[in-house]
């Protein structure tokens, strides 16, 4: 991997730790904690996908053990929901991008990070989901709450998938580069697009009621 190439896969890493930390900042402030459940629940949400993925592919340490900059970062965002009034109208209206940001940013990086060791197309689109939504998850049961992501709400790992589909095809093709950024781009906008629509999966047959 090219010099750039890493610096902007690091980019993108990076904002997506920023992002899934400030909502793990908005859910300890739902649950009116003090700065250090501030800071936990944002290092599990901002950390715990990457840390599931680098485990996930065994290519030595999660990153967020070998490079202080992931630390600073979810710390960062923890003190940003910390300090923004998430009642607040503007934070109302900004927190589906955050979170769209956060989920698309996610994908990219950690599909591209499983192609860059050599895996194929599928685990690339797998942990590429498992990144995005990782994190999520483990914060929600850190809180005692079924994670977000088993349903209930609009396409949220669906847009992962496609995301981490489009890192794949462009690297396939030669464009690594585009395709992160793509992939970050278009992820983002497909989960604010389900927002916006109301586009959820169906829920599967009941089979409890019939006569």
């Amino acid at each position: 991997m090219n010099a750039a190439l890493a610096d902007l896969s690091r980019v993108i890493d990076l904002t997506g730790v920023i992002a899934n930390a400030v909502l793990g900042g908005v859910v300890a402030r739902e649950y009116d904690m003090d700065p250090v459940g501030f800071v936990a629940l944002a290092m599990v949400s901002g950390l715990g996908g990457g840390v599931i993925r680098d485990t996930l592919l065994q290519h030595g340490p999660p990153v967020a053990l070998t490079n202080s900059l992931y630390v600073v970062a979810a710390v960062a965002g923890a003190a940003a929901a910390f300090a923004v009034p998430v009642g607040h109208r503007v934070w109302r209206s900004a927190y589906p991008v955050v979170d769209a940001l956060a989920l698309g940013t996610w994908a990219a990086a950690g599909s591209q990070k499983t192609l860059e060791i050599g895996l194929g197309w599928l685990p690339a689109i797998l942990l590429g989901t498992v990144s995005a939504v990782g994190g999520g998850a483990l914060r929600d049961v850190a809180v005692n709450r079924i994670p977000q992501v088993f349903g209930g709400n609009t396409l949220y790992a669906t847009c992962a998938a496609a995301a981490s589909a489009l890192v794949v095809i462009f690297t396939d093709c030669g464009f690594a580069s585009a395709g992160a950024i793509t992939g970050a781009i278009v992820g983002s906008a497909f989960c604010l697009l389900a927002r916006w629509r109301g586009w959820q999966l169906s829920h599967g047959p009941d089979w409890g009621h019939g006569n």
